[in-house]
């Protein structure tokens, strides 16, 4: 049976030609992802940093406890502050950058053509191919703005609520993530088993994050995950060793 003949697509696109059987693999993160890798792997080094070094100073889980979830609040709110203030100034720099776009594809158009045809020689447009190619860019003012922003300022339009989405989303991995090397010290009376169960339970969830980290950034997987447990595992040993050594125990 022969298989449909595909149609040109508008404008005179011609079809997709065929490609992998199993699609193109790309990794293409959203941003609620990143900052879900960021307010968890955050939420996991610190708490555990200072359970650790408390359990090398004192033998009360319930003060270790109790400062852990103090510290847990603490960043849940710096992170989740932090994050929306990151992305309130992108949103910000994206209008002010546009605005200016607009501005100046309106008061010198010509030179803003010219940066439209400076951008396509770099991709090999030469002659009446590039002439075209830029009337027809600046044609539509959206459409000449929109390529400004992604090829000469290389922006992307941040999506509405952003802000919000992330100051939730960072805070509330952080206390997930906090409560994971917590957790044992809930469980436990002795201070030493539960540092041995927060230990093991930390450091497994440092190399899953470190391994989703780096498929975010487009990092070696084995790499990014091998590198956020070592930084765990030294602020720990850091803080373990400073307490123990100021608490004289």
């Amino acid at each position: 049976m022969n298989a449909p003949v595909p149609t040109p697509y508008r404008d005179g696109l011609p079809p997709k030609p065929p490609g992998p059987p199993e699609g193109e693999q790309h990794f293409t993160a959203s941003d609620a992802v990143r900052d879900l890798v960021i307010g968890t792997a955050d939420g996991l080094t610190v708490p555990f940093a200072l359970a650790a070094g408390l359990s090398g100073a004192v033998a009360a889980n319930p003060l270790i406890v109790t400062a852990g979830l103090a510290e847990i609040a603490a960043g849940c709110v710096a992170m989740g502050l932090g994050g929306y203030l990151a992305a309130r100034t992108d949103a910000q720099h994206y209008g002010a950058e546009r605005a200016r776009e607009e501005q100046e594809s309106r008061e010198w158009p010509e030179r803003e053509k010219w940066e439209v045809s400076a951008i396509l020689h770099r991709y090999g447009l030469r002659g009446e191919t590039l002439t075209r190619a830029t009337e027809a860019i600046a044609a539509d003012r959206k459409r000449w703005v929109d390529f400004m922003m992604r090829f000469e300022l290389d922006l992307k339009e941040p999506a509405p609520g952003r802000a919000a989405q992330s100051a939730l989303t960072i805070g509330g991995a952080y206390v997930v993530g906090g409560m994971i090397p917590l957790t044992p010290y809930m469980l436990y009376a002795e201070t030493r088993p539960a540092l041995i169960l927060s230990s093991v339970l930390t450091a497994t969830a440092l190399f899953g994050f470190g391994w989703l980290k780096a498929a975010v950034t487009g990092l070696p997987r084995l790499t990014g995950a091998a590198q956020t447990l070592a930084i765990g595992g030294v602020a720990a040993a850091v803080a373990y060793i400073v307490a123990r050594a100021v608490g004289g125990g």
